[in-house]
């Protein structure tokens, strides 16, 4: 891999639609816990919207720490751009089928981390198809599933595998309960997987082939 340099970049990390729901619960997490000296921006459509936010995260500094960026996932070129100015993008916006791929194109054109938290394997495999070889060519690194589709099921098999004799051969089922609602973005992304049924196997089987 040849990774084009990032070290120059505005921002070390860039979160993408972090006006919507599950967006503002990470930008207020990153507010009240990102390390000194992170370099980092939120990035959505609405201008004004992204201007409250930082407004609220920052509250009377009157120097703003969280840079801001606009950028649209019907434009492109906004992406790219975006993409551009980050060492690391994370994004919150989906359903990714719909609206995911421009950004891990411009974040695979421009040797930029990506991760989102999709639960969409047909996303996922898609993006393998399209983009993983470019990403290996510019050192990009495109990560899924960073959000609760994963956390809890790697994290309590880590732990439970530390807990039990090495070398043995290990088969473990795993089950989940919780007390929540679905955001709408998520509750729009299981819907959407559920419709595209011949999409969802015709990717899996695209990947295979790759």
């Amino acid at each position: 891999m040849s990774r084009l340099k990032t070290a120059d970049r505005p921002y070390d990390l860039v979160l993408f639609g972090a006006t919507g729901f599950v967006g503002e619960l990470t930008a207020e997490y990153l507010a009240a816990h990102a390390p000194d000296g992170l370099r980092w921006a939120i990035a959505g459509r609405s201008e004004e919207k992204l201007r409250r936010l930082r407004d609220r995260l920052t509250g009377a500094d009157p120097a703003p720490k969280v840079g801001m960026l606009v950028a649209d996932v019907s434009d492109p070129g906004s992406l790219r751009e975006l993409a551009g100015h980050a060492r690391v993008v994370a994004t919150t916006v989906g359903p990714y089928v719909r609206y995911g791929d421009a950004l891990v194109a411009a974040c695979a054109d421009a040797g930029t981390d990506y991760l989102d938290l999709t639960g969409e394997p047909e996303f996922v495999d898609l993006t393998y198809v399209r983009h993983d070889a470019r990403a290996r060519e510019t050192g990009a690194r495109l990560v899924h599933a960073c959000g609760f589709d994963s956390v809890p099921h790697d994290l309590g098999v880590y732990f439970t595998v530390r807990q039990l004799p090495e070398g043995v051969p290990l088969s473990v089922d795993g089950f989940v309960t919780v007390s929540a609602t679905f955001s709408g973005g998520t509750f729009a992304s299981a819907l959407g997987q559920f419709a595209r049924g011949r999409a969802l196997r015709a990717a899996a089987v695209e990947r295979r082939r790759h």
